[in-house]
């Protein structure tokens, strides 16, 4: 590898590249748990985003103590592609621990910028390599030893600015607005990039052929993660009662929803109007949120896996009592403790049927964060609309990771409370039956607690009840009342979130996707369409019970493959319950359940196998 101190050598080297890569390829920046990289990797994300330029980042981090591997891939597309992708070209290697594998894990022509004692040189001889002194840079620069390793993470920030030749202003901004009114901690930090941004330029001859370019392609975009996004619909749905446990990864959404109620539902006089409770455990969390919903107030919980199995008895009463409720679970790898931080979508079926007996909850499938923000706020309409416990199914990487969105419209329908009787309407009714269908909606009307009418009383039974919600074992009552919940259940077609339709023409062959696996699978119909020149259909299924266009899409079609992210294909077994049976051998799975975030190339290929293409 060649080095020299003058510019002259740099643009000569950088003339002789065979090849320009503008805004197409993937960094990843190896380090320990601990280590203080998050806020390095953030402004490295951020500053090809203020460069105009679409990125993706993704946190792969450890479950358990400091010390262990942790990576964070940052994905720069000019075409807008923002799934993981299965390779990064870039890597910043300050691991021992893992160096070496990473360094083999590089595409022919790849980059490794990394500690200059690792010696990564000797393990290839296809990829270019940038040494750097990053603890003598660090240490001369940091006289305070114990601040070293935060201030050496800002130190290759500014080696990969160079080097990928990022605009160092914008860089400058990130950093500001990172330390934003800590003038001594950001003169810190971004004289750490400087001495970076300064080592590389002056000491190395650009061999790689890896730029990032000004684009325009993020006006109007916003960075968010999924996780803030829910807690942002919550509060924007006047949710009031939060009732929660600890839990990987669905904590920061509970945060998210905090720290937004305590900004925007307090009293000029500083009281707060809502309650945010951590509970003894799950179990005891979902049953403040129905105690809550059953009062009248919009209530919620949030969770993963491990969470959703002890929610399982209050869910079904829930269900049967038919009291609302929304539950955001934010899906891991499992089963039992699984890989905490690690992804999947495998909660569907548990969720959808959680609790014994005869039981069919709604789920929503947000497929990106603007979903995420406009189904935590559908969630309650609909729990309400409905009188029924709402699931919102996100995961790992949709809810922690970040994510280029559009900005978020103002919700502009007012709340629907659904069906709720008033004193004045009592009075004019004469009567009310608490589970009686009397509109033929299968959707009985409630009162609520402090109704002040002698008839607004009724009995919340778990237990077998009449429409007139009295005591009951007798088998045609108790029969009556679950076929009405059947009804509404199949009514719930029309009033979940309908399926998008990305491509419905004259294929012969459909893809079926859910949630956060969308992002890879319009990347790969681009790569089967150039690579096979085949044009698929595709429809992204935003909820469960199925719309009708879900029926027809795959009666249009003679294969249709189910993408997703679990072993035991649980959207595909969700469908052959519902499909005619005719339609079920229809179905095809493409599945992929290692705990990292599904790829574009993982679906092309294995398509391509299963059509022998």
């Amino acid at each position: 590898m060649a080095t020299g101190n003058l510019a002259l050598g740099q643009e000569q080297g950088e003339s002789s590249a065979r090849l320009r890569i503008v805004n197409d390829f993937s960094i990843n920046v190896a380090t320990v748990n601990g280590s203080g990289s998050q806020s390095a990797n953030s402004v490295l994300l951020k500053s090809i985003f203020g460069m105009g330029v679409p990125v993706s980042g993704k946190n792969l981090f450890p479950s358990n103590i400091a010390g262990l591997p942790t990576w964070f891939t940052i994905r720069a597309s000019k075409d807008g592609y923002v799934a993981r992708k299965r390779e990064s070209e870039v890597l910043v290697a300050l691991n021992p621990g893992t160096a070496r594998e990473d360094a083999l894990a590089l595409p022919a022509g790849g980059v490794a910028i990394y500690e200059e004692y690792l010696d990564l040189k000797q393990y290839r001889d296809d990829v270019v390599f940038y040494p750097v002194p990053f603890d003598k840079l660090t240490a001369a620069l940091c006289p305070e030893a114990k601040l070293r390793k935060l201030v050496k993470n800002m130190v290759y920030v500014g080696v990969v600015a160079q080097l990928l030749r990022f605009d160092l202003k914008v860089v400058e901004q990130c950093v500001r607005k990172q330390f934003a009114k800590k003038q001594k901690v950001f003169d810190l930090n971004f004289g750490a990039v400087e001495t970076g941004y300064e080592y590389a330029r002056t000491n190395f001859t650009k061999q790689d052929p890896y730029f990032i370019e000004a684009m325009n392609q993020t006006t109007g975009q916003i960075i968010i993660d999924g996780n803030a996004a829910c807690g942002m619909g919550a509060v924007f749905a006047g949710v009031t009662v939060v009732a929660w446990y600890p839990i990987t990864p669905s904590t920061s959404l509970i945060e998210a929803t905090t720290d937004l109620l305590k900004k925007f539902r307090v009293t000029p006089e500083g009281k707060a109007t809502f309650a945010v409770v951590q509970a003894e455990d799950e179990l005891a969390a979902i049953g403040m949120v129905l105690g809550a919903g059953w009062a009248g107030a919009r209530s919620m919980t949030s969770t993963s896996g491990p969470g959703i199995s002890l929610m399982a008895e209050f869910s079904g009463l829930g269900y049967y009592a038919e009291i609302p409720g929304v539950i955001f679970d934010v899906q891991r790898t499992g089963p039992s403790t699984g890989m905490p931080t690690r992804t999947q979508q495998s909660d569907l079926l548990s969720t959808a049927f959680l609790s014994h007996g005869d039981t069919k909850h709604p789920v929503l499938l947000p497929g990106s964060v603007k979903e995420c923000f406009e189904f935590g706020y559908a969630a309650f309409d609909l729990a309400e609309r409905m009188q029924t416990p709402v699931f919102v199914l996100t995961d790992l990487d949709l809810g922690m990771n970040n994510w280029m969105s559009e900005q978020f419209a103002y919700p502009e329908k007012p709340l629907d409370r659904g069906k709720v009787l008033t004193a004045e309407e009592l009075e004019k009714l004469g009567s009310f039956a608490r589970y009686r269908d009397v509109d033929g909606d299968a959707i009985g009307w409630r009162t609520l607690p402090g109704t002040m009418h002698p008839k607004a009383a009724y009995f919340t039974r778990g237990s077998g009840h009449n429409d007139g919600a009295a005591y009951t074992e007798r088998p045609e009552e108790y029969q009556a009342v679950m076929e009405r919940l059947a009804r509404k259940f199949e009514n719930m077609r029309t009033k979940v979130p309908a399926p998008v339709a990305y491509r419905n023409g004259k294929s012969k062959i459909g893809f079926l996707a859910y949630g956060s696996t969308d992002f890879a699978m319009r990347e790969s119909l681009d790569q089967i369409e150039k690579e096979h020149g085949l044009s698929v259909d595709y429809m992204r299924i935003r909820a469960f019970p199925f719309a009708h266009e879900i029926h027809d899409f795959v009666a249009s079609h003679e294969r249709v493959y189910v993408v997703e992210q679990n072993r035991d294909a649980q959207m595909e077994s969700l469908l052959k319950l519902d499909l005619p049976a005719d339609q079920v051998v229809k179905l095809r799975s493409i599945l992929h359940y290692n705990g990292l975030p599904i790829d574009a190339r993982s679906i092309s290929e294995e398509f391509a196998t299963k059509e022998g293409l």
